[in-house]
């Protein structure tokens, strides 16, 4: 409570005399870990005295993340409403906006790549930040883009990673750097926060798994998972994403038999209180960084099971219960394990509480805030 007290002082400090102008740059705000980041931190990091931050977009289609980030003040930008992001015009269109700005924070592949490139045809010299959201990617396995890689990271002078483990690999990639720093992902944790649920009387068990529909996602063990569950446990799916992997998780639900048990839900504003009517949260995936749905679901008051993979065991390890990736008889004999023992349910439950407490947004928008100050202040 202590640490909360302080935090909430720390928005109110007035920044007279270090305002900064910050340009934030990603794909789009379709859902997503970064995306959803967005729209949570970009707000508190303008409520910091008289901080100018801003949102550009490479591609600024209308979306629900766009509506509410444009509805608690930032100002939107948008290159294009296409969702060809690599583009090389996009280039020649973010030129101008570099010269606004003190600082140009960039996520996501295409802008991490494009910011720097568009940086050496223009006359100003802003500070160049970008984030490293997931603890791997596919970029890395081609070793022909290694060189591309390190001219793009080389031109950062900092470079946030969200977890312990997205900095170890990067570090790996590109070699221990000073200018690499970690600065933990958070949500708004107390929206989350539910009072414990008593399962002991239950008919029917409700499953939830709150991710986009990606290729760092594992969807798919969940799904097979349900074929060895009794017929009184559901499932939801809530989040979205391109049209032919939306149609692909359709597919395999209908082979598998289950699609009268399965719900796709796509993107919701009311996270929290599904999460509330749910009695298992659930993460499978390939890979993550630091899941913002992983601090969310944990934060709920339902245990929260998820694949023992990079970026996954170093939140979940200690609080929820990790299966093994892609094993899904063991995730289903954890979901029955814990309804069949409502001690044990409670138990994991507090557990993931108190972890998630250590994941406050407002810790990370003050991490980020100091940051920028440290960058933008002379030697």
């Amino acid at each position: 409570m202590v640490e909360e007290r302080i935090i909430d002082s720390w928005l109110q400090i007035d920044c007279n005399s270090s305002c900064m102008r910050i340009l934030h740059v990603i794909t789009s705000l379709y859902t997503g870990g970064a995306e959803r980041l967005m729209v949570d931190l970009l707000p508190l990091l303008k409520e910091n005295g008289n901080n100018q931050v801003d949102l550009l977009l490479i591609n600024g289609v209308e979306t629900l993340f766009k509506r509410k980030i444009e509805q608690n003040g930032v100002k939107v930008f948008s290159l294009s409403s296409t969702n060809d992001v690599y583009n090389p015009k996009n280039i020649v269109r973010m030129r101008p906006y570099l010269k606004q700005y003190d600082i140009i924070h960039a996520h996501n592949t295409a802008c991490q790549l494009f910011v720097p490139i568009a940086s050496l045809f223009s006359s100003a010299h802003p500070i160049l930040v970008t984030t490293e959201h997931n603890a791997n990617n596919r970029r890395r396995s081609r070793g022909w883009l290694k060189p591309l890689d390190r001219w793009m990271y080389s031109r950062y002078k900092a470079i946030v990673c969200i977890a312990d483990k997205t900095r170890q690999n990067l570090e790996n990639y590109i070699g221990k750097q000073e200018k690499i720093h970690t600065i933990y992902n958070g949500v708004d944790v107390r929206s989350f926060v539910r009072p414990i649920k008593d399962i002991s009387s239950n008919v029917e068990y409700v499953l939830t798994m709150v991710s986009a529909f990606r290729v760092q996602k594992d969807h798919e063990t969940l799904m097979r998972a349900m074929t060895h569950l009794p017929t009184n446990y559901r499932l939801q799916f809530v989040g979205d994403g391109e049209k032919i992997d939306r149609e692909r998780l359709h597919t395999y639900c209908n082979s598998l038999g289950i699609k009268d048990r399965v719900t796709f839900m796509g993107v919701r504003q009311d996270v929290p209180d599904i999460l509330e009517q749910s009695d298992f949260v659930i993460l499978s995936s390939h890979w993550e960084g630091l899941s913002l749905s992983s601090i969310e679901g944990m934060a709920s008051g339902r245990p929260f099971i998820a694949s023992d993979v990079d970026g996954l065991r170093e939140i979940v390890g200690g609080a929820g219960v990790l299966f093994e990736h892609g094993n899904d008889v063991e995730l289903a004999n954890i979901i029955q394990r814990l309804s069949a023992d409502p001690n044990e349910y409670k138990n994991v439950a507090i557990r993931c509480q108190e972890k998630a407490r250590q994941y406050d947004i407002k810790l990370m928008a003050k991490n980020y805030h100091e940051l920028y100050q440290k960058l933008t202040t002379p030697n």
